[in-house]
């Protein structure tokens, strides 16, 4: 493979861990304003989710407005931002052996990128939070492309960059429709990691470490 593309929530992030990161958010937040802890979560997760159903196709959606709807919604009107950017650096954590595979495929001299449906800045940060940033050739969000997974934009604007073509070039993800049938259309090799089963599925993955002997 001449490229190597990962996504981040779910392969790099442990989506867990950012569950835990807007929980301890808005317990916080909640305590400095004198609210509810459980009624204000239940609140976030209402309106976060009603942000991205109201999503029509592939359009993008910011996960910052979503969060500023949230806030809203809360009856809150003041700075969050901090406390926000300080429970997340905190709380989340990689997959296990995600730093190692980025690091050793970097020293590989592997073309590394990033295709991701979060906001650009929030891509970066997370990248930024494992130490990882800097190892990645490229960074393809969604906010950049205004298109989500599956998209063939997404993939077709990372393969651009990368300057590889789609046959030899791998995508790492862990949703079978947006990243493992997204990319294998775009005539990819895919690497599901979690992700459903299905014929688009070129590899599969217990341990994202796999993927060194793949490549």
């Amino acid at each position: 493979m001449d490229a190597i593309f990962f996504d981040i929530g779910g392969v790099l992030l442990d989506s867990a861990s950012v569950r835990r990161a807007h929980e301890r958010f808005v317990a916080d937040l909640s305590e400095e304003a004198g609210l509810d802890s459980d009624a204000a979560l239940e609140t976030w997760r209402e309106e976060l989710g009603a942000h991205f159903r109201e999503r029509e196709g592939t359009e993008f959606r910011s996960a910052r407005a979503g969060y500023e709807r949230a806030i809203a919604a809360l009856g809150i009107d003041g700075e969050w931002e901090p406390l926000f950017e300080s429970a997340l650096a905190e709380t989340i954590e990689p997959n296990p052996g995600a730093v190692e595979v980025v690091e050793t495929l970097a020293e590989r001299g592997s073309y590394l990128g990033v295709i991701s449906d979060v906001d650009a800045a929030e891509g970066r940060r997370i990248l930024e939070t494992f130490d990882v940033l800097e190892r990645f050739d490229s960074i393809t969000t969604s906010e950049e492309v205004r298109r989500t997974k599956p998209d063939p934009a997404m993939f077709q604007a990372a393969l651009a960059k990368s300057g590889t073509v789609p046959e030899r070039s791998l995508m790492v993800g862990d949703r079978y429709h947006h990243d493992i049938e997204g990319a294998k259309e775009a005539g990819m090799r895919t690497a599901a990691y979690g992700a459903d089963d299905g014929p688009a599925v070129d590899h599969r993955l217990a341990d994202l470490r796999e993927v060194l002997d793949l490549v």
